[in-house]
């Protein structure tokens, strides 16, 4: 073994290797040992809880929910919001409270690449292992921070994933823990393999967190250039005119300012939940913005309905090419696209605007509802209830503007330059950070596994 090249920087091998007698693992160091979790690990169980014993105030508390989706490989309730719950639970359920160096991994996911997700605590702070998690605890004769860092590896997480089952849930049992092989050096390497990632790791994350903050910023930029365009127009000599809306200001003086529902057609789907049958000839999809993919439409994962409820939904909105589609209910309120595709579908909770197949118009409307103006818009719409939605009424009373077409198809094609200019950026960006987590879980592994050799190393 020569060394192994992460990203051009190499590194040095270990001098000899043995096999390692573990699926997924080919070779480890000579001198490093083989064991079984169960061996190494003590193991609990979080709170029997649920969602509704959670308070704003109390002992914090990490549940499955939030490994999954906000904390991933650490925890410190001083950097992370903690739900928490009583401290009636200190007299209780003392065994589910964690120590310092604890991994907490959640015991359910929906998708096999989530199983063996997990958290570690990094304070000596006084928290809770919550809902659906198994607490593993480190034997004290190991470093946890090393140990943390072999089971965010992928040779360790395909043990998991190879043993998992299930269809919409995946459970991860501490039997299933227990059952997992691990590779241990000392205590001494195993600390300076953790410095070594910890210091190496957050570099990555650093250079992360700066594409991250780029393409914020460039997706403030887009909405910024669109939202200007779309109500100012492109002559920055053009006499302007109070628009009469208190929150928008002036408009070009030539432009009239108007609602949507006077320039064009709009219509909504069925906001019921019809029979879902298989996809066949006399079947047609039902697509909600859940299959909004982009600036295109998922067929292939689409419910589909029989012909009967199809042909009942499209007499109230007949979806054809070139038209813009919009979802007018939950997270995705405003997420839009034009009609591309030569299909015969209905739609759900889905608003439909007809632009009979006029491309710029469709454009214009598309960076219409994209530039921010829809946003404050929904703001000034009072909705009860968590989830939220946007009436028919409420879209055919947007304020809209009329202007000569040839001033529109400036407009428009200025955007699809300016736009397409900062999203080939904010692509690349995204890039990069896909390279940067790809070089992070493969300097990981690379670590843990001895492929490379860091006893050495020395910040430098």
């Amino acid at each position: 073994m020569t060394g192994t090249a992460l990203s051009g920087k190499k590194y040095s091998a270990y001098p000899e290797y043995k096999d390692s007698g573990i699926n997924c693992l080919d070779k480890l160091p000579s001198h490093w040992e083989t064991t079984k979790v169960r061996f190494e690990f003590e193991f609990g169980k979080g709170l029997p809880i649920t969602k509704a014993n959670l308070i704003d105030s109390g002992i914090p508390c990490v549940n499955y929910g939030e490994i999954h989706s906000k904390f991933g490989f650490e925890v410190d309730p001083d950097v992370h919001s903690l739900k928490c719950v009583s401290e009636d639970y200190l007299k209780t359920n003392k065994s589910s409270l964690l120590n310092h160096g604890d991994i907490v991994f959640a015991d359910t996911s929906e998708d096999i690449e989530g199983s063996g997700n997990f958290t570690q605590l990094i304070t000596s702070q006084k928290v809770f292992a919550g809902y659906h998690t198994v607490i593993t605890r480190p034997k004290k004769k190991h470093i946890s921070r090393f140990l943390a860092y072999l089971f965010d590896s992928s040779e360790y997480r395909k043990q998991i994933q190879n043993t998992v089952k299930g269809v919409k849930v995946f459970t991860i049992s501490q039997a299933i823990l227990k059952g997992t092989s691990i590779w241990i050096p000392s205590p001494d390497e195993q600390q300076k393999i953790a410095n070594f990632l910890d210091h190496e790791t957050a570099k990555i994350d650093t250079l992360i967190a700066k594409q991250e903050k780029l393409i914020e910023l460039l997706k403030e930029k887009r909405q910024a250039v669109m939202s200007h365009a779309v109500t100012h127009g492109l002559n920055p000599d053009a006499p302007m005119k109070d628009s009469g809306v208190e929150w928008l200001g002036k408009v070009p003086e030539h432009w009239s300012v108007t609602v949507i529902k006077r320039c064009l057609e709009v219509k909504d789907g069925t906001h019921d939940t019809p029979k879902y049958v298989d996809k066949s000839e006399t079947s047609f999809p039902l697509i909600t913005s859940v299959n909004f993919i982009g600036d295109s439409i998922d067929f292939e994962n689409a419910k589909y309905i029989n012909e009967h409820d199809h042909l009942e939904i499209i007499k109230r909105s007949n979806a054809e090419t070139g038209d813009v589609l919009m979802s007018m209910i939950g997270g995705n309120i405003g997420k839009a696209l034009i009609i591309q595709d030569d299909a015969n579908f209905s739609i759900k909770n889905v608003a439909l605007f007809k632009a009979k197949g006029n491309l710029p118009i469709a454009k214009y409307l598309l960076y219409y509802l994209q530039s921010g103006l829809l946003d404050i818009q929904i703001s000034l719409v009072n909705r009860g209830g968590a989830q939220g939605f946007l009436s028919l009424g409420d879209l055919r009373n947007l304020v809209y503007f009329k202007q000569p077409i040839p001033e529109l198809n400036e407009i428009v094609n200025y955007l699809d330059d300016k736009v397409g200019k900062i999203d080939q950026i904010s692509q690349k960006a995204n890039s990069k950070i896909l390279l940067l987590k790809e070089r992070k879980i493969a300097l990981i592994s690379a670590a843990v596994t001895g492929k490379i050799d860091v006893r050495n190393w020395q910040v430098q």
